[in-house]
């Protein structure tokens, strides 16, 4: 078990803000009400330059991604992107679930979800869900990380070192080889950059675990 510690105020601002935006946009449709509103803020430049995660040169790479994506042509091809990437009915290209990577048999709802679960509850957290479907869901796990930042910041390396890097670093490879949309790849390109950020300035040690896909 890896020791709970307690990050810095700035550190947790960080985690908060950036976890709850990364985490909404790969968790809820794009034609959602706070989507639209995420994707009018990246639709300005200026969001670019406050980033806090990531060096200059990799934020403006993700940036530009997702600044095509967004183009008018790009935007009408948003929520099919989504529903190929994260609905189905074919096969995910990316699942966003950590127990496809982490269970032999690739399936969901696999033994790492159940541990996450326990780990939720011995805290008291129930996660709130549009749908039944597993907790292990990177955009889940992001939003929680940022709740964990305002309410529980002692258990944050906890939850990214047993629950979230050991997988989520394959995840968004994936993503970012295979949405074939630029404001997916983008995304997937800034949540690898903040996420590395994070685990640096938080410190996290991060248990090696087989992945199977």
């Amino acid at each position: 078990m890896i020791s709970p510690a307690m990050p810095s105020f700035a550190d947790l601002d960080d985690v908060s803000l950036t976890g709850r935006m990364l985490g909404a946009l790969l968790y809820y449709a794009p034609n959602r009400p706070e989507i639209i509103s995420l994707r009018e803020l990246f639709s300005n430049d200026s969001w670019q330059e406050e980033w806090p995660c990531g060096a200059v040169t990799e934020i403006n790479s993700a940036a530009a991604l997702i600044n095509t994506g967004l183009n008018i042509e790009n935007r009408q091809t948003l929520e099919e992107a989504y529903q190929r990437l994260f609905v189905g009915p074919d096969a995910l290209p990316a699942p966003p679930w950590g127990s496809v990577y982490l269970d032999h048999e690739s399936v969901i709802f696999g033994h790492s979800t159940l541990v996450l679960r326990q780990w939720q509850a011995s805290l008291g957290i129930e996660v709130q869900q549009q749908q039944r479907e597993p907790e292990d869901h990177i955009g889940l796990l992001l939003m929680l990380a940022a709740w964990l930042a305002e309410n529980q910041p002692e258990q944050l390396t906890i939850l990214l070192g047993e629950h979230v890097l050991p997988w989520s670093g394959r995840c968004l490879t994936l993503l970012e080889e295979r949405a074939e949309h630029p404001f997916y790849q983008g995304i997937a390109r800034l949540t690898t950059l903040s996420l590395a950020h994070w685990q640096q300035r938080l410190n996290v040690s991060v248990i090696s675990k087989d992945l199977f896909f």
